[in-house]
């Protein structure tokens, strides 16, 4: 495996670049799992991140057939929580172990290197979910424990809940890209403080940040947005921030995939970018995205030219 920059979650040394694979079993078959995921070994990179939840269950199976005796290689981070069915999600302290035992069961490995609560429960104490995930840990099933969609408050609230010597949460998955700025307010900062890493998700905009959306053109047929998925994301404002994007990366010899991805990378809390991929060559153009190290006078100009953070 190529010796690629790494970054800390917890106690593990995770690639820069990493893998996304919400695509796996539902947009991407077992066969091109395995071609998306020999790739990214190939590039270095070593962390996946999946969720049970992912290709209605079969994300975290096909990583694993593709994985085979690599698995000893790589960082596998999964979540729980999002609704399987009525009587699988959620946070409760029973549920919890059990996702766990299905997620092993699957991703057909005897730990789960991060595993993360896919969204916040508020009919269940985080106390009660903390407590469940800290015997995971305990019993060797589970190696480090985070959080996604979570608010400041939510942090401050199970960081409160945890007890001496217990697993506490090491890591926060929330939604931060160049055109979704909004973490930077207090999250990025609090994670700074707390030594927390920060995994962004949308990384690449849904797309937006492709190069493939360009304003006055049509969506690219067989694209997500083309098939009216989020078309609402295609605003005359966002269009226009991307296009003032490309030509700033072009006029520097860059794509704005790189930009994109090498802005997150100048982020200190970012932990690995986790972008997902259908095919080989765009695992290739991901990692090697992060390689440009964008000049302190330049970021200056990335942020007033996509400033405005606003909701999707």
């Amino acid at each position: 495996m190529p010796s690629v920059n790494t970054r800390r979650i917890g106690a593990l040394h995770v690639s820069v670049a990493g893998i996304g694979c919400n695509n796996f079993g539902r947009r991407v078959d077992a066969e091109g799992t395995a071609k998306v995921v020999h790739a990214a070994l190939d590039a270095g990179i070593n962390f996946f991140d999946t969720a049970d939840t992912y290709g209605g269950t079969k994300s975290e199976e096909f990583l694993a057939a593709a994985l085979g005796r690599k698995r000893k290689d790589v960082f596998i981070a999964t979540k729980f929580g999002s609704e399987i069915d009525e009587n699988r999600k959620g946070a409760r302290p029973e549920y919890v172990k059990a996702a766990a035992e299905d997620s092993l069961r699957r991703l057909r490995t005897d730990r789960i290197d991060l595993y993360q609560l896919h969204k916040p429960d508020p009919t269940v104490p985080i106390a009660d979910t903390l407590g469940a995930l800290d015997e995971l840990v305990k019993e060797g099933k589970v190696r480090e424990i985070g959080c996604s969609n979570f608010t400041v408050e939510m942090l401050h609230e199970a960081d409160l809940a945890v007890k001496r010597r217990s697993a506490r949460f090491v890591s926060v998955q929330n939604e931060y890209s160049l055109l979704h700025r909004a973490p930077e307010r207090d999250m990025l900062p609090e994670c700074a403080a707390r030594d927390m890493a920060f995994l962004p998700y949308f990384p690449l905009a849904n797309g937006l940040l492709t190069g493939k959306y360009r304003k006055g053109e049509t969506a690219p047929p067989g694209s997500r947005i083309a098939s009216g998925w989020n078309e609402k994301l295609l605003t005359e404002e966002t269009l226009t921030k991307v296009e003032n994007l490309i030509a700033f990366a072009e006029q520097r010899g860059h794509t704005l995939l790189e930009l994109a991805f090498s802005w997150l990378h100048s982020r200190a809390a970012v932990a690995s970018i986790i972008a997902g991929a259908t095919n080989p060559g765009q695992v290739r153009a991901n990692a090697a995205a992060v390689e440009w190290a964008i000049p302190e006078s330049d970021l200056e100009e990335i942020s007033r030219l996509s400033s405005s953070p606003r909701e999707y």
